[in-house]
């Protein structure tokens, strides 16, 4: 049996969901095809989803076809619901994207076709809608080629455009050869010699699509089914079929977490390679297991060596996967399947089961918004935040943020949509009232330098009984928080190591101006520590040794005085802009763009029309958005995405209120921390 792991991508009201529908009812899997109006389609299971005609959470179904099992994922196309769609990609064999015959390309139809491109997954474009008026199958063609940059081969071409007797005609047309070419010289040769038959350029076409250097354009209506069985050909000749190994050592990536009838967690998984089964016991969590040893020097002072902290395990309790439109229980799933996992009760996503699997990174923007959750009438602060962190569990780039001293709870968001829908989920499935304050943009800090700060134990004014040194380093951008060893890892116990790792990481929550630090490598340089004093009448005397509360309470303290030294600066996201508008308004336009903080770096012509390219401030986007229409007339294009981090380099430097105990101010922080020193001292 072959397996596909298929993913749908779109931008919002492109028709994916549509789309998903025609496919399962053409092959069989649902007997009517169901209606995001109407609320009544297959993947989009969640109330809010049917009530607002969007899907917010991927959904996987299976469907067969001649000698292929497909898993089709269905994704979100509002942008705000990006993170659902970057979890998807890591585990695809191949994708559709959903272009609009009348909308053309679009803002996140540039984003994604970015992103598969970069993560070389092999893609079929599908061009909807081309019964709709307006529908313009040879102009959305022509942007396509000039907006997304790929190198496309229509598989025919569309008849009757704007009707309800669209059709499509297959066929490749002479172009195709060339496009072929381009990555084929022996096709040239062939070509050259006598000819190319339609055999060899179909297999050429086979071969470049699996290896993601070409993509091939279907057009359709996914109300209608024009064009659906073509694509479907498409789907079974085209793309690659899983790999992996049964028999190999069990690698698998969890992309989706969700909460059963019980509250259990269920975990969604791409097996990589081996068998899972159930009853089976496996390591989950990232990066590799260690073996409790390091390598290193012995002798004193620091020591080179690096050593991986062990990761947790569970016991599988349930498997199933996804057969004929649903998906049904399992006592094991091999290499290539697509699993729901029971049992894993600390399981995360983007967490590896077994091996860890191919790298899982963020292929998206960071969500750059925050907005503080207010408490309504009767609502529990304590539920509250324990409904906020079961939804962060399911979109984990949704950060919760509490903070004890002022009884708030804040979360990171893409956008108002997203907030309405956080809004709306607390409210229908966790019965809690809520609103919020208004949404503020979200800044990082980046060290600036290196930095390095010690404190040893028993010696002042360091009254915890733990040595801890740290070393912070710069790191390239998205490259994440790395934990290194310079002391051997049996130099103390292993659960003092994690209480280390597992402080900096949550310290580094917070940098010098109260601002997230997420690249930067942390280098453990000196560790110790006081063990058990045993005595003949007494035992061990645990009043003298060190715990891991020690190393808890020392760590903020050296990182935050590491990063001093190292100091850091803030940094605004910014977005990339793509304008277009009448040339005629380009005077009215760039004096309001530099207000704003924006900065166009190519300008471009397009007859009478302007198109800029640039980069503005994500906290001014929206000010843009409202001011555009009547600055051009109302015939203003803006297509935004987040593109980098800057630093602030205008007006004060922002700050973000602390919700820690405060290591920036030693006394301050002792005085909230330290309570066991006196007990230990008296």
């Amino acid at each position: 049996m072959h397996l596909l792991n298929l993913g749908i991508l779109a931008h919002v009201d492109a028709g994916k969901t549509s789309l998903t529908e025609r496919l399962l009812h053409t092959v069989g899997v649902i007997d009517e095809i169901g209606s995001v109006d109407a609320g009544s389609t297959t993947t989009d299971t969640l109330a809010l989803e049917r009530q607002r005609g969007i899907t917010i959470k991927s959904a996987v179904v299976s469907f067969p076809l001649a000698g292929v099992t497909v898993n089709l994922i269905d994704t979100p196309g509002h942008p705000d619901f990006i993170a659902e769609v970057e979890r998807v990609l890591g585990v695809l064999d191949g994708a559709v994207l959903v272009v609009s015959a009348v909308e053309g390309v679009q803002a996140q139809t540039r984003v994604l076709m970015r992103t598969l491109r970069r993560l070389r997954i092999p893609t079929l474009v599908f061009v909807n809608k081309i019964d709709r008026g307006g529908a313009n199958g040879s102009a959305v063609l022509d942007q396509m080629t000039r907006r997304l940059a790929v190198p496309l081969v229509p598989m025919g071409h569309p008849t009757a455009l704007g009707t309800r007797a669209a059709g499509f005609v297959p066929g490749l047309a002479p172009a195709a050869l060339d496009v072929l070419a381009g990555h084929d010289d022996d096709l040239i040769a062939a070509y050259l010699d006598g000819g190319v038959g339609d055999a060899r350029l179909h297999a050429a076409l086979a071969t470049q699509t699996r290896r993601a250097l070409v993509h091939p354009v279907y057009f359709g209506s996914a109300i209608t089914g024009a064009g659906v069985p073509d694509l479907i050909s498409g789907i079974e000749r085209l793309l690659p079929t899983a790999g992996g190994d049964p028999a190999a050592p069990l690698s698998a990536t969890v992309f989706k977490v969700e909460r059963g009838p019980a509250g259990e967690k269920v975990a969604y998984a791409r097996i990589f390679s081996g068998t899972l089964r159930v009853r089976d016991r496996v390591p989950f969590g990232a990066g590799a297991e260690a073996d409790g040893r390091a390598e290193g020097r012995e002798g004193g002072g620091p020591v080179e060596g690096r050593g991986a902290l062990r990761r947790p395990e569970g016991r599988v309790t349930g498997l199933g996967v996804f057969e004929g439109g649903t998906d049904v229980r399992r006592d094991s799933a091999a290499a290539g399947r697509i699993v729901k996992v029971w049992g894993l009760g600390g399981i995360r996503i983007g967490d590896a089961l077994g091996r860890p699997a191919p790298a899982y990174g963020h292929h998206f923007a960071p969500p750059t918004l925050e907005t503080v959750v207010v408490p309504g009438p009767g609502t529990d602060r304590r539920s509250l935040h324990l409904a906020l962190t079961q939804l962060a569990e399911q979109d984990p780039l949704i950060g919760v943020r509490h903070d004890e001293l002022r009884g708030e709870t804040s979360v990171s968001l893409y956008g108002e949509v997203q907030k309405e829908v956080v809004q709306a989920t607390l409210a229908g499935e966790y019965g809690l009232d809520v609103a919020f304050r208004e949404t503020t943009t979200l800044c990082i800090e980046r060290p600036v330098g290196t930095g390095h700060a010690v404190e040893f134990n028993k010696k002042e004014p360091n009254p915890f009984l733990a040595t801890v040194g740290l070393r912070v380093e710069p790191a390239p951008p998205g490259s994440g928080v790395e934990f290194r060893l310079e002391v051997e890892l049996g130099s103390m116990p292993y659960a003092f190591f994690k209480a280390v790792e597992g402080t900096v990481r949550e310290t580094l929550g917070q940098g010098l101006h109260g601002w997230q630090v997420p690249d930067c490598t942390v280098t453990l340089t000196h560790s110790g520590y006081s063990p058990r004093q045993s005595h003949a009448h007494q035992g061990f005397d645990k009043s003298m040794s060190s715990t891991g509360y020690d190393f808890r309470g020392l760590t903020p303290l050296v990182l935050t005085e590491a990063l001093r030294r190292a100091g850091t600066l803030v940094h605004e996201p910014l977005h990339g802009f793509r304008l277009q508008a009448p040339a005629d308004t380009l005077g009215a336009l760039l004096p309001v763009l530099a207000r704003l903080g924006a900065v166009p770096e190519t300008t471009g012509a397009l007859g009478a029309v302007c198109v800029l390219h640039g980069a503005v401030p994500a906290a001014r986007v929206h000010e843009l958005e409202q001011r555009l229409p009547g600055l051009t007339r109302g015939e203003g294009e803006l297509e935004t995405a987040f593109d980098h981090y800057a630093p602030v380099a205008h007006g004060t430097i922002p700050e973000r209120p602390r919700t820690d105990h405060n290591p920036l101010n030693r006394k301050e922080y002792l005085l909230n921390v330290m309570r066991r020193v006196g007990e230990r001292t008296s």
